[in-house]
């Protein structure tokens, strides 16, 4: 299961988003860490993030289609 963390009103956020939609990614589940300090203190200076729950491996910004595939595929 992929989570995508971001944070309202994030132009790099809906970047990320459009990405991942055009990558045709897996469902994922969209977190915002607005409001949760831990989750703000994690993921502040680094969102959006994308997290593998499984595996536990995440995807800071800037990603890009090719980086994107590659965490992807595991």
């Amino acid at each position: 299961m992929l989570t995508l963390f971001q944070r309202d009103d994030c132009k790099l956020c809906d970047e990320a988003l459009a990405l991942l939609a055009a990558a045709r990614a897996p469902g994922f589940e969209n977190v915002w860490i607005d409001g949760d300090p831990e989750l703000e203190a994690r993921y502040g200076t680094r969102v959006p993030v994308l997290r593998d729950e499984n595996s536990g491996r995440e995807l800071d910004w800037p990603f890009d289609p090719a980086s994107l595939q590659a965490f992807l595929a595991g």
